[in-house]
């Protein structure tokens, strides 16, 4: 079999799998359902192994198809991109941009950015999945990725596009109640709003570095939620400015410890592979850029 002839099944290949069968596959793609199963047929002979598991109802993807699956996939992509980067595309890419987001930091930061975006690329529609999940783009159908944080999947190809430092706050009310934390210690005998699970926060000055242990009624996994029960009383909160910028304006909730800050935390855009399409890289540039200009305005 030749190298051409080696590409063209690969790509057949790929197409029944994401259709699930060879009917919508034959619609797809044109070719005829027999001559699919022909070439998949062919395609199995050549490597020695067999790919697929054929009932009259549905396909399923061998352990050994599975392993060809990820890879071919990877390949038909790269192929495609590599028409897809030439010509006026560059100019004005179009398409369906599928993004996987963490979802308080989709609604706080990247919302307005988004609508700047859309309006500059009338050509791009969007497809947004908010979730908190592990990114998984070699099985999701997500064209990127942001996540927070290290990257903790080393396939993927990850560029920083952002860095958040968060700070300490919480409401006159509480501070009435409970009294004004003079230290980092002191957040020990405090009520403190964490992300899950988080029983310490570290906490940096501009001499000193200290991690304290930290505790509270509530433990919550979404910051809208936490920045409403601080605006209400129930604790302190260590998030970005951001993420409080009405309420500082308005009163309702104050800063504490000023000269402390968190950890600078990364913000990574994830993709499967290096080489992506037009529209893929010009919404990370346009993202990287404009949360540069929010998050350090003095550049």
């Amino acid at each position: 079999m030749t190298m051409k002839n080696y590409l063209s099944d690969m790509a057949l290949f790929v197409e029944v799998v994401k259709a699930k069968g060879f009917r919508k596959a034959a619609e797809i793609t044109g070719v005829p359902g027999s001559t699919l199963s022909r070439r998949i047929s062919v395609l199995e002979k050549s490597t020695g192994l067999r790919l697929l598991n054929r009932t009259t109802r549905k396909i399923e993807l061998t352990e050994a198809g599975q392993v060809y699956f990820d890879r071919c996939k990877r390949i038909v992509n790269e192929a495609q991109l590599a028409h897809e980067q030439l010509g006026s595309i560059l100019a004005k890419p179009s398409g369906i941009l599928r993004v996987s987001l963490p979802v308080d930091f989709a609604i706080i930061y990247l919302a307005p950015l988004v609508t700047e975006f859309a309006e500059l690329y009338p050509g791009i529609t969007f497809d947004f999945d908010l979730t908190p999940r592990k990114a998984d783009l070699i099985s999701d159908p997500s064209d990127i990725a942001i996540r927070m944080g290290e990257p903790e999947n080393s396939l993927l190809i990850a560029r920083r596009i952002a860095t958040l430092t968060a700070k300490l706050y919480t409401s006159p009310e509480y501070i009435q109640r409970s009294g004004m934390p003079e230290s980092p210690a002191d957040l020990q005998h405090h009520e403190c709003l964490g992300m899950l699970k988080t029983r310490t926060w570290t906490l940096c000055s501009p001499t000193k570095k200290e991690t304290v242990p930290v505790s509270g009624r509530f433990s919550l996994n979404n910051v809208g939620m936490i920045k409403r029960l601080v605006v209400l009383g129930q604790g302190i909160m260590l998030v970005p400015e951001e993420v409080v910028s009405d309420e500082l304006t308005s009163g309702k909730i104050i800063p504490i410890l000023p000269e402390w800050h968190s950890i600078p935390q990364p913000v990574y855009a994830l993709t499967e592979t290096r080489l992506i399409p037009a529209k893929t890289q010009k919404f990370i540039d346009f993202i990287k850029l404009r949360l540069s200009q929010k998050t350090h305005p003095d550049r």
